[in-house]
C-alpha cells in the first residue's frame, strides 16, 4: 500500500517503483485484487471487468484523502486472468472511453485492448549470470549486439508468430553460432498497432501478449541469460499513441501529455508527447524503466528518439514550438528527466547499461550527470552509420573522392561512448538490404559487405547489427513474415555468416578490439591519407602491453601487393582475420599466415610490413609474442 513517503516521492517525481503500488495487484491467495490509478481530475473511477460483467457501479474506487489524485479499491471477485479496464467519468460529467491500466502487467492480445489481472511470479534460473553480469555489460567488455524484432525474426510454418518460449529455443543456438554477446529486442512493451514495431507503446509495464504471457517473456530472458547472452530492450519514453484506451486524455484532461499541441503533439509520428515537467509523469516513466531491469532481469535499455526529447523544435517549423524560459530550443524538463533516469538506473542497477539513440551533436550524452552530461552509458553513433553507408554505396572507382567519409568518424570516436549501429532503420522504407546497398556484381557485393563488417568490428566502439544482416538477406526487412532463412545456407550468404561469427570471436578474444573502445589510448592511425587506393590502416591496442593489432582495409576491387605499412615493433605479425579467405566466399588472397617486420621506417613507425591487401577486404595482423 502507498505510504505518505510514497506520495511524497510521487509528487516529487523521483519515485521509481510505483509499479509496486499502482495498477492491479492480485491478493496472495488469488482471491480478489487491489486497484490503484492516478486520475486527479476524475469525478468517479470504477474497476470494470470480467468478474463484474463490466458493470460501472460494482467496484467503485475511492480517492485518497491526501489529494494525490490516486483512486484505490479492492475487488473481491477479481481473479488472475480476468480482463479489466477503468471506467472514468470526467470532472465535467463526461463518460470517457474505458481506459486500460497504465500500470498493467499484462494485456489482452491486440486488437483487444483490456488489461488483465496478472501475478508476476516466476522461478528464475539465471543466478550465475546476474552475479557476474556487471563485467559483461561494462564499458571495457566486448559488447556485440544482435538487434531482433520478435514478430518477424522467424515464424511458424503456418505464418503465425513464435511464442516467447519458442523464440528462446530458436534464438539461443543462432546467437551462439554467430557469436553475439547481447540481443536487443525492438520494443516488446504492449502496442496496439503491430506495424509500429512497438514504438507506439500503450503498456509501459506489459510485454506484448502477441507472443505469450509475462512468464513466457521471463523465460526468454532467463534462457538467454543461462546461455551467456545479455538482453537489451528498446524503451520509448519520447511519445505515445493517442488511442482512446491508452494514456491520452486519461482522466478527461491532458494528464500525461502537454495540452498545447506545440508541446504535446509529435508531428512526425502523430502521437502525444509526455509532459516531463509534471512530476507524476516523470515518476511513471522512471518506474517503467526500473521495472524491466528489476522484475525481468533485463541488462540494459536502449532509449529511443532521445533527440526528439531534447529539442522543443524537433520536426517543427518556425511558430510551431514554444521556446524554453530562456528563449532557447532545449527541452529543459526532458533534460532533467533523462538525467534523473540515468541516475536512478545506475544507482539501483549499476551492473546494467543505458544506451541513447541520439542523432544530433548534443554534448556529453554518455558522460556522468555530475560532470554536466546526460548520464547514459553509451550512445549510438548515427554519424558513423550514415557516413559509412554513404561511402559503401559508392562505386569503388569513385571512392577516392569520398575518402573523408571513411576516416572522419575516427576524429570524434572518443567524444562519447559510442555504439556502431547498422540498425533496422537502414533496411526499411525503400532503403534496401545491406548487401543490396553494395555496388558491383554479386561477388563484389558480398566482398564489399565483408570488408565493411571487418572495418566496423575493428573500429573503436561497441557493435550492433540488425537481424538478417549477418547472412546478407537480399530483400529489405518487412515486419510481415520472417527473414529470408532459405538463403542463409547458400554460397556467399553462408560465408558472410561465418565471417560475422569469426569477427565476433576475435572481438571477444582480442582485448585490443574491445578493452579501450572509448579511449584514444586504444587507437592509432597508421595511414588515413591513401585516398588514391581507398586504403586505410590503423592500430588497436589493449591495456598492459598486450599485443597490438594492425587493421588494413582496401575498398577497391584491385589487390594491393607489397603494400608497405608501418608497425611499432619487430618480429612476426600473424594474419588473424582476412575477409577474402575462401571460407568466407573470398578469392583466397592473403599473407600466408603472417609477415616478418622489416627495419624499414614507414608511417612514423620504426618497422614495416610488406602486405598483400586483397581486393575489397579487411585484414587484421597481430603482433606475435612467441618469437
Amino acid at each position: 500500500m502507498l505510504t505518505e513517503h510514497d506520495i511524497y516521492l510521487f509528487r516529487e517525481g523521483t519515485h521509481a517503483r510505483l509499479h509496486e503500488h499502482l495498477g492491479c495487484h492480485p491478493s496472495a491467495t488469488g482471491e480478489g485484487a487491489h486497484f490503484a490509478v492516478w486520475a486527479p481530475n476524475a469525478h468517479s473511477v470504477s474497476a470494470v471487468g470480467d468478474w463484474n460483467d463490466w458493470g460501472g457501479d460494482a467496484d467503485r474506487l475511492q480517492p485518497r484523502w491526501d489529494g494525490s489524485g490516486i483512486w484505490e479499491g479492492f475487488a473481491g471477485a477479481a481473479r488472475p486472468g480476468h480482463a479489466y479496464k477503468y471506467r472514468i467519468v470526467s470532472a465535467g460529467g463526461e463518460a470517457l472511453p474505458d481506459k486500460s491500466d497504465p500500470f498493467a502487467f499484462f494485456c489482452e492480445e491486440p486488437p483487444r485492448t483490456a488489461s488483465r489481472v496478472w501475478p508476476l511470479d516466476y522461478r528464475w534460473g539465471d543466478d550465475d549470470w546476474m552475479a557476474a553480469r556487471g563485467a559483461r555489460n561494462a564499458l571495457d567488455a566486448p559488447i556485440s549486439i544482435y538487434e531482433v524484432h520478435a514478430g518477424s525474426w522467424r515464424r511458424r510454418g503456418d505464418g503465425s508468430f513464435l511464442s516467447y518460449r519458442e523464440l528462446a529455443e530458436a534464438l539461443v543456438p543462432w546467437v551462439r553460432e554467430t557469436g553475439f554477446t547481447h540481443v536487443e529486442l525492438l520494443p516488446i512493451t504492449e502496442h496496439p498497432f503491430y506495424g509500429s514495431w512497438g514504438y507506439q507503446t500503450t503498456g509501459y509495464f506489459a510485454p506484448t501478449a502477441r507472443y505469450g504471457t509475462p512468464q513466457d517473456f521471463m523465460y526468454l530472458v532467463d534462457h538467454l541469460h543461462r546461455n551467456g547472452i545479455g538482453v537489451i530492450l528498446d524503451w520509448v519514453p519520447s511519445h505515445f499513441p493517442s488511442d482512446a484506451h491508452g494514456l491520452a486524455q486519461f482522466d478527461g484532461t491532458h494528464l500525461y501529455e502537454h495540452a498545447d499541441p506545440r508541446q504535446g503533439f509529435h508531428p512526425e509520428w502523430s502521437s502525444s508527447i509526455f509532459n516531463y515537467g509534471r512530476h507524476e509523469v516523470s515518476a511513471f516513466l522512471l518506474s517503467s524503466a526500473l521495472f524491466w531491469l528489476e522484475r525481468y532481469h533485463v541488462d540494459g535499455l536502449r532509449v529511443d528518439a532521445v533527440a526528439s526529447m531534447l529539442y522543443l523544435d524537433y520536426s517543427r517549423d518556425a511558430g510551431e514550438w514554444i521556446p524554453n524560459r530562456y528563449g532557447g530550443r532545449e527541452n529543459l524538463e526532458a533534460v532533467a528527466f533523462l538525467r534523473r533516469l540515468n541516475e536512478a538506473v545506475y544507482r539501483d542497477h549499476p551492473d546494467t547499461v543505458t544506451i541513447a539513440e541520439e542523432s544530433t551533436a548534443w554534448p556529453m550524452v554518455s558522460r556522468p550527470t555530475w560532470s554536466g552530461g546526460l548520464g547514459f552509458g553509451m550512445k549510438w553513433n548515427m554519424g558513423w552509420m550514415h557516413d559509412t553507408l554513404a561511402y559503401a554505396r559508392e562505386d569503388p572507382v569513385h571512392r577516392r573522392h569520398h575518402h573523408d567519409k571513411l576516416a572522419f568518424s575516427l576524429w570524434y570516436a572518443f567524444n562519447e561512448n559510442f555504439v556502431l549501429p547498422l540498425s533496422h532503420d537502414e533496411v526499411v522504407h525503400g532503403k534496401g538490404s545491406l548487401v543490396g546497398k553494395m555496388p558491383g556484381d554479386d561477388w563484389q557485393k558480398f566482398a564489399n559487405l565483408r570488408a565493411l563488417f571487418g572495418y566496423m568490428w575493428a573500429h573503436p566502439g561497441k557493435k550492433l547489427l540488425f537481424m538478417g544482416g549477418e547472412f546478407g538477406q537480399r530483400r529489405e526487412w518487412t515486419h510481415e513474415g520472417e527473414l529470408e532463412w532459405w538463403v542463409a545456407s547458400m554460397p556467399g550468404h553462408d560465408g558472410l555468416k561465418r565471417w560475422v561469427a569469426d569477427l565476433n570471436r576475435a572481438y571477444r578474444d582480442e582485448p585490443a578490439l574491445h578493452q579501450l573502445d572509448f579511449s584514444a589510448d586504444g587507437f592509432q592511425w597508421i595511414d588515413f591519407s591513401d585516398a588514391q587506393h581507398s586504403v586505410i590502416a590503423f592500430l588497436r591496442r589493449a591495456r598492459g602491453g598486450a599485443p597490438a593489432l594492425l587493421v588494413a582495409c582496401n575498398f577497391t576491387p584491385v589487390p594491393r601487393t607489397n603494400y608497405l605499412l608501418g608497425v611499432p615493433s619487430a618480429g612476426r605479425w600473424r594474419e588473424i582475420l582476412n575477409s577474402d579467405a575462401h571460407a568466407y566466399g573470398g578469392g583466397g588472397w592473403g599473407n600466408l599466415g603472417g609477415v616478418d617486420a622489416a627495419p624499414l621506417p614507414r608511417n612514423g613507425q620504426p618497422w614495416s610490413l610488406a602486405l598483400t591487401l586483397p581486393a575489397l577486404s579487411t585484414i587484421v595482423m597481430k603482433q606475435a609474442t612467441d618469437g
